[in-house]
Protein backbone atom coordinates (compact mmCIF):
# COMPACT_ATOMS: atom_id res chain seq x y z
CA UNK A 1 0.00 0.00 0.00
CA UNK A 2 2.67 2.57 0.71
CA UNK A 3 4.62 1.57 -1.81
CA UNK A 4 1.57 2.16 -4.23
CA UNK A 5 1.01 5.63 -3.01
CA UNK A 6 4.86 6.64 -3.11
CA UNK A 7 4.89 5.31 -6.49
CA UNK A 8 2.01 7.44 -7.55
CA UNK A 9 3.05 10.73 -5.96
CA UNK A 10 6.45 10.25 -7.92
CA UNK A 11 4.78 9.56 -10.93
CA UNK A 12 2.76 13.19 -10.43
CA UNK A 13 5.79 15.29 -9.53
CA UNK A 14 7.39 17.22 -11.95
CA UNK A 15 10.74 16.30 -12.95
CA UNK A 16 13.29 19.64 -12.60
CA UNK A 17 13.99 20.04 -15.81
CA UNK A 18 11.04 20.44 -16.87
CA UNK A 19 10.50 23.52 -14.53
CA UNK A 20 13.77 24.56 -16.30
CA UNK A 21 12.30 24.60 -19.96
CA UNK A 22 9.43 26.14 -17.94
CA UNK A 23 11.64 29.12 -16.64
CA UNK A 24 12.76 29.90 -20.15
CA UNK A 25 9.29 29.71 -21.42
CA UNK A 26 7.89 32.57 -18.84
CA UNK A 27 10.94 34.77 -19.42
CA UNK A 28 10.35 34.72 -23.33
CA UNK A 29 6.73 35.42 -22.66
CA UNK A 30 7.08 37.96 -20.59
CA UNK A 31 9.24 39.53 -23.11
CA UNK A 32 6.61 39.01 -25.87
CA UNK A 33 3.16 39.85 -24.05
CA UNK A 34 4.58 42.95 -22.31
CA UNK A 35 5.74 44.81 -25.21
CA UNK A 36 2.19 44.19 -26.51
CA UNK A 37 0.38 46.66 -23.36
CA UNK A 38 3.89 48.89 -22.57
CA UNK A 39 3.58 50.98 -25.62
CA UNK A 40 0.65 52.00 -25.28
CA UNK A 41 1.37 54.65 -22.43
CA UNK A 42 4.16 55.97 -24.61
CA UNK A 43 2.10 57.13 -27.73
CA UNK A 44 1.69 60.70 -26.55
CA UNK A 45 5.34 61.15 -25.71
CA UNK A 46 6.75 59.51 -29.05
CA UNK A 47 3.97 61.46 -31.34
CA UNK A 48 5.57 64.94 -29.35
CA UNK A 49 9.67 63.26 -29.50
CA UNK A 50 8.42 62.42 -33.21
CA UNK A 51 6.92 65.01 -34.48
CA UNK A 52 3.62 62.66 -35.76
CA UNK A 53 0.28 62.92 -36.05
CA UNK A 54 -2.20 60.22 -33.95
CA UNK A 55 -2.93 58.55 -36.87
CA UNK A 56 0.94 58.13 -37.81
CA UNK A 57 2.15 57.13 -34.35
CA UNK A 58 -0.76 54.30 -33.97
CA UNK A 59 1.06 52.43 -36.74
CA UNK A 60 4.33 51.91 -34.23
CA UNK A 61 0.96 49.49 -31.93
CA UNK A 62 -0.46 48.68 -35.23
CA UNK A 63 2.73 47.38 -37.07
CA UNK A 64 3.69 45.31 -34.46
CA UNK A 65 0.39 43.59 -34.32
CA UNK A 66 0.50 42.99 -38.17
CA UNK A 67 3.58 41.43 -37.83
CA UNK A 68 2.41 38.96 -34.91
CA UNK A 69 -0.86 37.95 -36.81
CA UNK A 70 1.26 37.22 -40.13
CA UNK A 71 4.05 35.03 -38.90
CA UNK A 72 2.41 32.95 -35.92
CA UNK A 73 0.93 30.33 -38.46
CA UNK A 74 4.47 29.45 -39.80
CA UNK A 75 5.46 29.14 -36.60
CA UNK A 76 4.64 25.63 -36.56
CA UNK A 77 5.93 24.45 -40.04
CA UNK A 78 9.25 26.62 -38.72
CA UNK A 79 9.66 24.32 -36.07
CA UNK A 80 9.16 20.91 -37.53
CA UNK A 81 11.60 22.02 -40.81
CA UNK A 82 14.26 23.85 -38.44
CA UNK A 83 13.37 22.55 -34.73
CA UNK A 84 11.97 24.30 -31.81
CA UNK A 85 14.57 24.81 -30.15
CA UNK A 86 16.82 26.35 -32.79
CA UNK A 87 13.10 28.60 -33.72
CA UNK A 88 12.96 29.41 -30.70
CA UNK A 89 16.69 30.96 -30.06
CA UNK A 90 16.18 32.55 -33.57
CA UNK A 91 13.40 34.49 -32.21
CA UNK A 92 14.93 35.76 -29.61
CA UNK A 93 17.60 37.06 -30.98
CA UNK A 94 14.90 38.92 -33.57
CA UNK A 95 13.11 39.95 -30.83
CA UNK A 96 15.50 41.73 -28.63
CA UNK A 97 17.66 42.64 -31.85
CA UNK A 98 14.24 44.48 -32.71
CA UNK A 99 14.31 45.85 -29.30
CA UNK A 100 17.92 47.27 -29.51
CA UNK A 101 16.73 49.51 -33.09
CA UNK A 102 13.43 50.66 -32.07
CA UNK A 103 15.31 52.16 -28.50
CA UNK A 104 17.71 54.07 -31.21
CA UNK A 105 15.06 55.28 -34.12
CA UNK A 106 15.13 58.57 -35.18
CA UNK A 107 11.41 58.87 -37.15
CA UNK A 108 8.07 57.13 -36.78
CA UNK A 109 9.08 55.46 -40.10
CA UNK A 110 12.47 53.79 -38.57
CA UNK A 111 10.59 52.89 -35.79
CA UNK A 112 7.74 51.69 -37.05
CA UNK A 113 10.10 48.89 -39.60
CA UNK A 114 11.75 47.90 -36.30
CA UNK A 115 8.62 47.28 -34.22
CA UNK A 116 8.10 44.96 -37.26
CA UNK A 117 10.91 42.90 -36.68
CA UNK A 118 10.52 42.54 -33.32
CA UNK A 119 6.79 41.51 -33.45
CA UNK A 120 8.33 38.80 -35.67
CA UNK A 121 10.40 37.78 -33.00
CA UNK A 122 7.37 37.95 -30.76
CA UNK A 123 5.12 36.38 -33.04
CA UNK A 124 7.11 33.58 -33.12
CA UNK A 125 8.32 33.29 -29.47
CA UNK A 126 5.16 32.33 -27.53
CA UNK A 127 3.67 29.23 -29.85
CA UNK A 128 7.12 27.85 -30.33
CA UNK A 129 8.04 28.15 -26.33
CA UNK A 130 5.17 26.48 -25.50
CA UNK A 131 5.41 23.67 -27.81
CA UNK A 132 8.86 23.15 -25.99
CA UNK A 133 7.24 23.24 -23.00
CA UNK A 134 3.92 20.97 -23.49
CA UNK A 135 6.59 18.54 -25.38
CA UNK A 136 8.22 18.54 -22.06
CA UNK A 137 5.81 17.73 -19.54
CA UNK A 138 3.43 15.56 -21.29
CA UNK A 139 -0.11 14.58 -20.68
CA UNK A 140 0.16 14.04 -17.05
CA UNK A 141 1.91 16.92 -15.71
CA UNK A 142 0.33 19.86 -18.36
CA UNK A 143 -2.17 21.16 -16.35
CA UNK A 144 0.65 22.53 -13.68
CA UNK A 145 3.03 23.21 -15.80
CA UNK A 146 0.25 25.13 -18.09
CA UNK A 147 -0.69 27.05 -15.21
CA UNK A 148 2.86 28.48 -14.44
CA UNK A 149 2.98 29.99 -17.76
CA UNK A 150 -0.05 31.30 -17.73
CA UNK A 151 1.07 33.38 -14.81
CA UNK A 152 2.86 35.76 -17.14
CA UNK A 153 0.38 35.46 -19.80
CA UNK A 154 -2.36 37.44 -17.42
CA UNK A 155 0.25 39.84 -15.36
CA UNK A 156 2.37 41.00 -18.26
CA UNK A 157 -0.67 42.94 -19.67
CA UNK A 158 -1.52 44.49 -16.40
CA UNK A 159 2.38 45.69 -14.94
CA UNK A 160 2.81 47.01 -18.84
CA UNK A 161 1.37 50.15 -18.25
CA UNK A 162 2.46 50.55 -15.25
CA UNK A 163 6.30 49.68 -16.00
CA UNK A 164 5.65 52.05 -19.09
CA UNK A 165 4.75 54.62 -17.05
CA UNK A 166 7.99 54.62 -14.47
CA UNK A 167 10.37 54.55 -17.48
CA UNK A 168 8.63 57.23 -18.83
CA UNK A 169 8.86 59.16 -16.37
CA UNK A 170 11.81 58.51 -14.90
CA UNK A 171 14.07 57.77 -17.77
CA UNK A 172 12.72 58.14 -21.67
CA UNK A 173 10.91 56.87 -23.82
CA UNK A 174 13.63 54.56 -25.23
CA UNK A 175 13.89 53.08 -22.40
CA UNK A 176 10.53 51.21 -22.91
CA UNK A 177 12.34 49.15 -25.48
CA UNK A 178 16.70 48.94 -23.95
CA UNK A 179 14.81 47.73 -20.98
CA UNK A 180 13.98 44.55 -23.54
CA UNK A 181 18.25 44.47 -24.14
CA UNK A 182 19.57 42.79 -21.00
CA UNK A 183 16.08 40.40 -20.12
CA UNK A 184 16.56 39.20 -24.05
CA UNK A 185 19.92 38.15 -23.15
CA UNK A 186 19.54 36.48 -19.38
CA UNK A 187 16.63 34.52 -21.40
CA UNK A 188 19.45 33.87 -24.41
CA UNK A 189 21.72 31.97 -22.20
CA UNK A 190 19.20 30.32 -20.28
CA UNK A 191 17.94 28.67 -23.37
CA UNK A 192 21.14 27.53 -24.90
CA UNK A 193 22.01 26.07 -21.19
CA UNK A 194 18.53 24.40 -20.82
CA UNK A 195 16.56 23.98 -23.44
CA UNK A 196 16.60 20.23 -24.47
CA UNK A 197 17.88 19.94 -27.44
CA UNK A 198 15.87 18.60 -30.17
CA UNK A 199 15.68 17.39 -34.20
CA UNK A 200 14.12 18.32 -36.79
CA UNK A 201 11.06 16.44 -37.56
CA UNK A 202 11.41 16.72 -41.07
CA UNK A 203 8.44 18.97 -42.86
CA UNK A 204 6.73 19.53 -46.67
CA UNK A 205 7.53 22.08 -48.29
CA UNK A 206 6.10 25.53 -47.20
CA UNK A 207 2.89 25.94 -48.46
CA UNK A 208 3.37 29.23 -49.57
CA UNK A 209 0.19 29.86 -51.29
CA UNK A 210 -1.44 28.92 -47.76
CA UNK A 211 0.79 31.54 -46.50
CA UNK A 212 -0.19 34.53 -48.49
CA UNK A 213 -3.78 33.85 -48.25
CA UNK A 214 -4.03 32.98 -44.13
CA UNK A 215 -1.70 36.16 -43.70
CA UNK A 216 -3.46 38.83 -46.18
CA UNK A 217 -6.73 36.95 -44.06
CA UNK A 218 -4.97 38.25 -40.42
CA UNK A 219 -3.43 40.86 -41.74
CA UNK A 220 -7.03 42.42 -43.19
CA UNK A 221 -8.91 41.77 -39.79
CA UNK A 222 -6.34 42.85 -36.99
CA UNK A 223 -5.91 46.09 -39.58
CA UNK A 224 -9.45 46.82 -39.77
CA UNK A 225 -9.71 46.55 -35.77
CA UNK A 226 -7.01 48.46 -35.48
CA UNK A 227 -8.62 50.98 -37.75
CA UNK A 228 -11.62 51.31 -35.48
CA UNK A 229 -9.89 53.31 -32.80
CA UNK A 230 -9.22 56.16 -35.54
CA UNK A 231 -12.38 55.42 -37.01
CA UNK A 232 -14.62 55.82 -34.36
CA UNK A 233 -16.91 53.00 -35.59
CA UNK A 234 -17.05 49.17 -36.94
CA UNK A 235 -19.21 50.52 -39.80
CA UNK A 236 -16.52 52.82 -41.57
CA UNK A 237 -15.27 51.73 -44.94
CA UNK A 238 -11.43 52.28 -43.29
CA UNK A 239 -12.97 49.20 -41.02
CA UNK A 240 -15.21 47.59 -43.62
CA UNK A 241 -13.32 47.02 -46.26
CA UNK A 242 -9.67 45.09 -44.54
CA UNK A 243 -11.71 43.16 -42.10
CA UNK A 244 -14.44 42.07 -44.95
CA UNK A 245 -11.08 40.85 -47.21
CA UNK A 246 -9.52 39.48 -44.00
CA UNK A 247 -12.97 37.27 -43.09
CA UNK A 248 -12.79 36.11 -47.04
CA UNK A 249 -9.18 35.64 -46.55
CA UNK A 250 -9.30 33.55 -43.52
CA UNK A 251 -12.36 31.56 -45.28
CA UNK A 252 -10.21 30.85 -48.22
CA UNK A 253 -7.49 29.24 -46.65
CA UNK A 254 -9.69 27.37 -44.21
CA UNK A 255 -11.69 25.77 -47.49
CA UNK A 256 -8.14 25.36 -49.24
CA UNK A 257 -6.90 23.43 -45.82
CA UNK A 258 -9.36 20.45 -45.93
CA UNK A 259 -8.72 19.86 -49.40
CA UNK A 260 -4.82 19.48 -49.97
CA UNK A 261 -2.76 16.60 -48.33
CA UNK A 262 -0.10 19.42 -46.47
CA UNK A 263 -1.83 22.60 -45.15
CA UNK A 264 0.17 25.35 -43.59
CA UNK A 265 -2.30 24.52 -40.51
CA UNK A 266 -3.97 21.53 -39.62
CA UNK A 267 -7.82 22.70 -39.30
CA UNK A 268 -8.87 19.16 -39.02
CA UNK A 269 -8.28 18.93 -35.01
CA UNK A 270 -11.29 20.82 -35.18
CA UNK A 271 -13.17 17.73 -35.54
CA UNK A 272 -12.28 16.87 -32.32
CA UNK A 273 -15.19 18.08 -29.91
CA UNK A 274 -12.99 18.53 -27.09
CA UNK A 275 -10.59 20.43 -29.29
CA UNK A 276 -12.87 22.89 -30.82
CA UNK A 277 -14.61 23.40 -27.66
CA UNK A 278 -11.58 24.48 -26.24
CA UNK A 279 -10.31 26.53 -28.84
CA UNK A 280 -14.15 28.46 -28.25
CA UNK A 281 -13.07 29.17 -24.99
CA UNK A 282 -9.51 30.33 -25.61
CA UNK A 283 -11.40 32.70 -27.94
CA UNK A 284 -13.80 34.23 -26.15
CA UNK A 285 -11.97 34.19 -23.14
CA UNK A 286 -8.66 36.43 -24.73
CA UNK A 287 -12.20 38.32 -25.86
CA UNK A 288 -13.58 38.99 -22.10
CA UNK A 289 -9.58 39.07 -21.12
CA UNK A 290 -7.69 41.59 -23.20
CA UNK A 291 -10.51 43.33 -24.58
CA UNK A 292 -11.64 44.71 -20.50
CA UNK A 293 -7.92 45.60 -20.20
CA UNK A 294 -8.23 48.51 -22.13
CA UNK A 295 -11.54 50.10 -20.22
CA UNK A 296 -10.40 50.39 -16.49
CA UNK A 297 -7.00 52.13 -17.47
CA UNK A 298 -9.25 54.54 -19.55
CA UNK A 299 -12.16 54.67 -16.68
CA UNK A 300 -9.17 55.98 -14.01
CA UNK A 301 -7.51 58.37 -16.22
CA UNK A 302 -10.64 59.77 -18.18
CA UNK A 303 -12.88 59.67 -15.23
CA UNK A 304 -10.67 59.72 -11.55
CA UNK A 305 -8.01 61.96 -13.65
CA UNK A 306 -5.13 59.97 -12.43
CA UNK A 307 -1.82 59.71 -14.10
CA UNK A 308 -0.38 56.37 -16.20
CA UNK A 309 1.80 55.31 -12.96
CA UNK A 310 -0.86 55.59 -10.28
CA UNK A 311 -3.27 54.01 -12.82
CA UNK A 312 -1.25 51.00 -13.67
CA UNK A 313 -0.64 50.74 -9.55
CA UNK A 314 -4.48 51.05 -9.27
CA UNK A 315 -4.72 48.05 -11.85
CA UNK A 316 -2.65 45.17 -9.72
CA UNK A 317 -5.44 44.03 -7.86
CA UNK A 318 -6.71 41.98 -10.54
CA UNK A 319 -3.36 40.56 -11.16
CA UNK A 320 -2.81 39.53 -7.70
CA UNK A 321 -6.10 37.75 -7.94
CA UNK A 322 -4.91 36.20 -11.58
CA UNK A 323 -1.70 34.92 -9.95
CA UNK A 324 -3.44 33.83 -7.05
CA UNK A 325 -6.01 31.49 -9.32
CA UNK A 326 -3.31 30.12 -11.53
CA UNK A 327 -1.19 28.56 -8.67
CA UNK A 328 -4.19 26.79 -7.64
CA UNK A 329 -5.67 26.27 -11.41
CA UNK A 330 -3.00 22.98 -12.37
CA UNK A 331 -4.75 21.13 -8.74
CA UNK A 332 -8.28 21.98 -9.73
CA UNK A 333 -7.51 20.91 -13.25
CA UNK A 334 -6.02 17.75 -12.15
CA UNK A 335 -9.47 17.34 -9.80
CA UNK A 336 -12.17 18.49 -11.62
CA UNK A 337 -11.02 18.43 -15.24
CA UNK A 338 -10.34 21.16 -17.73
CA UNK A 339 -13.97 21.71 -18.53
CA UNK A 340 -15.19 22.11 -14.77
CA UNK A 341 -12.66 24.37 -13.79
CA UNK A 342 -12.91 26.85 -16.56
CA UNK A 343 -16.57 27.24 -16.37
CA UNK A 344 -15.97 27.89 -12.37
CA UNK A 345 -13.42 30.42 -13.50
CA UNK A 346 -15.25 32.31 -15.92
CA UNK A 347 -18.83 32.15 -13.76
CA UNK A 348 -16.44 33.69 -11.25
CA UNK A 349 -15.71 36.55 -13.65
CA UNK A 350 -18.88 36.72 -15.05
CA UNK A 351 -19.97 37.60 -11.46
CA UNK A 352 -17.26 39.82 -10.47
CA UNK A 353 -18.08 42.01 -13.32
CA UNK A 354 -21.11 42.86 -12.16
CA UNK A 355 -19.70 46.05 -9.46
CA UNK A 356 -18.14 47.56 -12.77
CA UNK A 357 -21.18 47.52 -14.48
CA UNK A 358 -22.13 49.75 -11.57
CA UNK A 359 -19.39 52.36 -11.41
CA UNK A 360 -20.18 55.59 -10.56
CA UNK A 361 -17.37 58.67 -10.55
CA UNK A 362 -16.96 58.39 -7.28
CA UNK A 363 -16.75 54.97 -6.55
CA UNK A 364 -14.41 53.56 -3.69
CA UNK A 365 -10.95 52.47 -4.42
CA UNK A 366 -11.51 49.94 -2.77
CA UNK A 367 -14.67 48.85 -3.52
CA UNK A 368 -13.01 48.46 -7.18
CA UNK A 369 -9.72 46.78 -5.89
CA UNK A 370 -12.01 43.96 -4.00
CA UNK A 371 -13.96 43.68 -7.16
CA UNK A 372 -10.71 43.41 -9.17
CA UNK A 373 -9.15 40.82 -7.28
CA UNK A 374 -12.54 38.37 -7.79
CA UNK A 375 -12.47 39.01 -11.33
CA UNK A 376 -8.44 38.62 -11.88
CA UNK A 377 -8.96 35.13 -9.66
CA UNK A 378 -11.98 34.16 -12.14
CA UNK A 379 -9.43 34.69 -15.20
CA UNK A 380 -6.66 32.50 -13.90
CA UNK A 381 -9.18 29.88 -13.21
CA UNK A 382 -10.28 29.54 -16.87
CA UNK A 383 -7.57 30.84 -19.46
CA UNK A 384 -5.14 28.20 -19.29
CA UNK A 385 -7.41 25.38 -18.60
CA UNK A 386 -8.95 26.28 -21.21
CA UNK A 387 -5.85 25.77 -23.11
CA UNK A 388 -4.72 22.49 -21.07
CA UNK A 389 -8.12 20.54 -22.49
CA UNK A 390 -7.43 21.26 -25.88
CA UNK A 391 -3.33 20.26 -25.86
CA UNK A 392 -4.75 17.05 -23.66
CA UNK A 393 -6.57 15.51 -26.50
CA UNK A 394 -3.76 15.34 -29.22
CA UNK A 395 -0.72 13.93 -29.98
CA UNK A 396 2.73 14.92 -29.85
CA UNK A 397 3.05 15.22 -33.96
CA UNK A 398 -0.22 17.61 -33.63
CA UNK A 399 1.36 20.00 -31.36
CA UNK A 400 3.37 21.90 -34.09
CA UNK A 401 0.07 22.32 -35.90
CA UNK A 402 -1.99 23.54 -32.81
CA UNK A 403 -0.15 25.66 -30.92
CA UNK A 404 -0.41 28.02 -33.49
CA UNK A 405 -4.15 27.92 -33.96
CA UNK A 406 -4.59 28.63 -30.15
CA UNK A 407 -1.92 31.78 -29.97
CA UNK A 408 -3.83 33.01 -33.17
CA UNK A 409 -7.35 32.55 -31.12
CA UNK A 410 -6.47 34.18 -28.52
CA UNK A 411 -5.02 37.51 -29.76
CA UNK A 412 -7.77 38.08 -32.27
CA UNK A 413 -10.89 37.23 -29.76
CA UNK A 414 -8.67 39.86 -27.63
CA UNK A 415 -8.53 42.55 -30.25
CA UNK A 416 -11.91 41.94 -31.28
CA UNK A 417 -13.23 41.99 -28.17
CA UNK A 418 -10.67 45.49 -27.91
CA UNK A 419 -12.25 47.31 -31.20
CA UNK A 420 -15.79 46.06 -29.86
CA UNK A 421 -15.33 47.83 -26.44
CA UNK A 422 -13.73 50.28 -27.63
CA UNK A 423 -16.78 51.77 -30.14
CA UNK A 424 -19.24 50.68 -27.48
CA UNK A 425 -17.38 53.21 -25.20
CA UNK A 426 -16.62 55.91 -27.31
CA UNK A 427 -20.41 56.44 -28.68
CA UNK A 428 -21.79 56.65 -25.09
CA UNK A 429 -18.89 58.74 -24.19
CA UNK A 430 -19.82 60.65 -27.02
CA UNK A 431 -22.83 61.71 -25.43
CA UNK A 432 -21.51 62.16 -22.40
CA UNK A 433 -20.23 65.49 -22.49
CA UNK A 434 -18.12 66.71 -19.89
CA UNK A 435 -20.21 64.86 -16.92
CA UNK A 436 -18.16 62.60 -15.05
CA UNK A 437 -21.07 60.90 -13.74
CA UNK A 438 -22.45 60.43 -17.22
CA UNK A 439 -18.36 58.98 -18.43
CA UNK A 440 -18.99 56.58 -15.66
CA UNK A 441 -21.92 55.48 -16.66
CA UNK A 442 -20.59 54.85 -20.18
CA UNK A 443 -18.04 52.75 -18.85
CA UNK A 444 -20.65 50.72 -16.62
CA UNK A 445 -22.78 50.53 -19.62
CA UNK A 446 -19.81 49.38 -21.45
CA UNK A 447 -19.24 46.95 -19.24
CA UNK A 448 -22.78 44.73 -19.50
CA UNK A 449 -21.13 43.67 -23.10
CA UNK A 450 -17.95 42.40 -21.27
CA UNK A 451 -20.57 40.72 -19.20
CA UNK A 452 -22.34 39.39 -22.87
CA UNK A 453 -19.12 38.44 -24.14
CA UNK A 454 -18.09 36.42 -20.52
CA UNK A 455 -21.22 34.38 -21.10
CA UNK A 456 -20.89 33.60 -24.23
CA UNK A 457 -17.61 31.74 -22.91
CA UNK A 458 -19.75 29.75 -20.56
CA UNK A 459 -21.28 27.63 -23.05
CA UNK A 460 -18.25 25.75 -24.58
CA UNK A 461 -17.07 25.49 -20.79
CA UNK A 462 -20.54 23.07 -20.22
CA UNK A 463 -19.92 21.51 -23.18
CA UNK A 464 -16.36 20.59 -22.49
CA UNK A 465 -17.40 19.20 -19.17
CA UNK A 466 -19.65 16.73 -20.18
CA UNK A 467 -17.47 15.63 -22.88
CA UNK A 468 -14.93 15.46 -19.67
CA UNK A 469 -17.33 13.46 -17.71
CA UNK A 470 -18.53 10.92 -20.46
CA UNK A 471 -14.87 9.98 -21.03
CA UNK A 472 -14.83 9.25 -17.46
CA UNK A 473 -17.35 6.95 -17.48
CA UNK A 474 -17.10 4.99 -20.83
CA UNK A 475 -13.11 4.98 -20.72
CA UNK A 476 -11.59 4.23 -24.32
CA UNK A 477 -8.44 3.00 -25.31
CA UNK A 478 -7.26 6.67 -27.00
CA UNK A 479 -6.13 8.04 -24.12
CA UNK A 480 -3.81 5.63 -22.85
CA UNK A 481 -2.61 5.09 -26.62
CA UNK A 482 -2.17 9.13 -26.97
CA UNK A 483 0.03 8.90 -23.20
CA UNK A 484 1.82 6.41 -24.32
CA UNK A 485 2.84 8.24 -28.10
CA UNK A 486 4.02 11.38 -25.68
CA UNK A 487 6.38 9.09 -23.76
CA UNK A 488 7.56 7.73 -26.95
CA UNK A 489 8.25 11.43 -28.51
Amino acid sequence: MTSAVQSAGSSSRIESHVWRVAAVVVLGTIMSVLDTTIVNVALDTLGHDLNASVDKIQWVVTGYLLALAAVIPVSGWATRRFSSRSVYLLSLVLFTGGSVLCGLADSVGSLVAFRVIQGIGGGMLVPTGQMILVRAAGPRNLPKVMSAIGVPIVLAPIFGPTIGGLLLEHVSWQSIFLVNLPVGIVTLLAALKLLPKDRPEGAEPLDFLGLGILSVGLVGVTYGLAETGSAGTLLASSVLVPLGIGLAGVAAFVWRALRIPNPLLNVRLYADRAFTAASITTFCLGAALFGAMVLMPLYFQTVRGEDAVTTGLLLIPQGLGAAVAMGLSGRATERWGAGMTAFVGAAITLVATIPFVLLAADTSFVLIAAAMIFRGFGIGMSIMPAMTAAYSVLTPDQISHATPQLTTLQRVGGSIGTAVLTVVLQSHLETAGASQAAMAAAFGTTFLWVMGITAVALLPTLFLAQIERAARRHPTPEPEARELAWESA
